[in-house]
């Protein structure tokens, strides 16, 4: 290997998308025979424990625009997964809830998501599980917009927003 170039076998970046494609890959093809996308998915996954959201909300959550939102709750509400309700404190505003449709749909949804997990993680321990999802999130509270920002604004880089702080 050149001395210049990045292992790509060993760069936890490269891994993480590496195993993210192809998490991704393996999960859009049994979502299929849900007849949902990933991305729709996504929105029933969120929508589910936050019934009555308003749209804007859902956005800011799922880190998407509004109007690709709406894009993906038009098409959920034409499937009877999603309903549309108005806001009663802002006419303009929509409230976001699980269609019908969306109910017999939830565990099935559940058992795609477990069946994933335990395909990726076959091998491990419960413990090094635990331990793994303890490094994830600590990864991305490290790289979340608001680490990013805090860290810029000190002119440093960004710390493990997990760890306690020196005392000043």
């Amino acid at each position: 290997m050149h001395a210049n170039f990045i292992d790509a076998e060993s760069s936890v970046g490269f891994l993480f998308s590496d195993v993210s494609r192809l998490m991704r890959a393996w999960f859009d093809v049994h979502a299929r025979e849900l007849g949902l996308t990933r991305s729709q998915w996504r929105v029933l996954v969120h929508l589910a424990p936050r019934e009555g959201v308003n749209q804007r909300a859902l956005a800011e959550i799922l880190e998407l625009d509004v109007v690709t939102l709406s894009r993906h709750v038009d098409r959920l509400e034409a499937a009877g997964l999603v309903e549309r309700r108005r806001d009663p404190e802002d006419r303009r505003a929509w409230r976001l809830h699980m269609g019908e449709g969306s109910r017999p749909l939830l565990p099935r949804m559940r058992a795609l998501a477990e069946q994933t997990q335990d395909a990726a993680l076959a091998g491990l321990s419960a413990d090094e599980r635990e331990r793994l999802v303890a490094m994830l999130l600590r990864i991305k509270a490290n790289v979340s917009p608001e680490a990013r920002t805090t860290a810029a604004a000190a002119g440093e880089a960004p710390r493990d927003a997990t760890a306690p702080r020196a005392a000043e």
